[in-house]
């Protein structure tokens, strides 16, 4: 096992150099750069430090007559500004320059700085991430505890009344998608026109810090509730019908047959010999369900519950074409992802010892 752990940990260099190529190259052919961006605001604003706070262009020095024609928007403003705005960001050196020098940094984990922001990626990153945790990890975890019991027990009630409506309360959660729930929720949970039950918006309140031990911790999770039950429904209803449908298939097999012909009590069967090959396909889901969850999923919550997450991080990075941040954030969760799979793998060889990645592989 410990050959095949290193062999996944060597491929996670070359997969995150893959990604970045990729993603790198793309960005080339998209119009609207940062410079572009900066120089919209400046006209729009009259006042270049409105949209550009970062790295000492000053725009009392370099603001004039002339013109340049590569950039479109561009007339009216010199070309000096526009030279230093290049350099500033990078954007005098060759592409491919640029993406040695972004992949030597990473290498050392310097990710940079935001254009717009005048804080590093990392920073940024660690000021996100625990909304992203807490709506991923608690999501997942939740999913994870009701839906397998749920589905075992629905395994076992097959084709009964408990079946049967059960599996029209997971259908129709399955087909609300997240954000209408979550609207749902703040309409009759948050003072929308029902009751006042759980905050509006934010992950803690505004007197946090002079909360005791315990008032924080019920704090956090007064906060936390409704987003996390609308992040979970989706997840909640796939896993339901995942680990049904994984425990019927188990059920049906000859060694189900054989032990209980030789007397063995139905829990014994369930627990002792259908559980651990029946949950191989459940675990397998894992990282699927918790990386949708911590990524995917997170921007309509966040934007509808007021957090200011990753999801959000993300999203305005994308628009206002902050490159580091772009990058920065596409390699930790690439590297996060990846991470993942590896986790998974050792979780099917907790699960059942009998499994050998390596004899498979050779």
């Amino acid at each position: 096992m410990g050959a095949y752990i290193l062999r996944r940990l060597a491929l996670v260099i070359p997969t995150l150099l893959g990604i970045m190529i990729i993603n790198f190259a793309l960005v080339q052919f998209v119009p609207g750069g940062p410079i572009e961006q900066i120089i919209a605001q400046v006209q729009g604003q009259g006042d270049v430090t409105a949209g550009f706070t970062g790295g000492g262009v000053d725009s009392t020095e370099m603001l004039g007559g002339g013109g340049n024609e590569s950039y479109v928007g561009a007339r009216g403003l010199p070309p000096e500004f526009i030279e230093k705005l290049e350099k500033e960001f990078g954007f005098d050196k060759p592409p491919l320059e640029r993406f040695g020098r972004m992949l030597w940094n990473y290498m050392r984990l310097d990710f940079g700085e935001s254009y717009f922001r005048s804080v590093s990626v990392i920073d940024l990153v660690l000021e996100k991430m625990p909304v992203s945790i807490s709506l991923g990890l608690w999501s997942t975890l939740i999913a994870y505890l009701v839906s397998i019991p749920l589905g075992i027990r629905k395994a076992v009630k097959d084709g009964t009344s408990f079946d049967n409506w059960s599996s029209g309360i997971i259908i129709v959660a399955y087909a609300i998608p997240g954000f209408l729930f979550a609207i749902l929720l703040l309409v009759l949970f948050a003072g929308g026109s029902y009751w006042q039950v759980f905050p509006l918006r934010g992950l803690t309140s505004d007197n946090f810090d002079q909360l005791t031990l315990l008032g924080k911790i019920g704090d956090y999770f007064w906060h936390i509730t409704l987003p996390v039950l609308a992040s979970t429904i989706s997840a909640f209803a796939t896993l339901t019908l995942l680990t049904k449908n994984s425990f019927l298939d188990e059920i049906k097999k000859q060694y189900v047959i054989t032990a209980r012909a030789k007397g063995q009590t139905e829990r014994k069967v369930l627990y002792g010999h259908v559980f651990r090959n029946a949950m191989l396909i459940v675990i397998a889901g894992f990282p699927g369900v918790f990386i949708s969850i911590f990524f995917a999923g997170s921007l309509i919550i966040e934007t509808i519950f007021s957090l200011d997450g990753l999801g959000r991080l993300g999203f305005e990075a994308a628009v206002q074409r902050d490159y580091p941040v772009i990058f920065g954030t596409l390699f930790i969760f690439g590297l996060m992802s990846l991470v993942v799979g590896i986790v998974s793998d050792l979780m099917y060889v907790f699960v059942d010892p009998r499994i050998d990645f390596e004899k498979r592989e050779g």
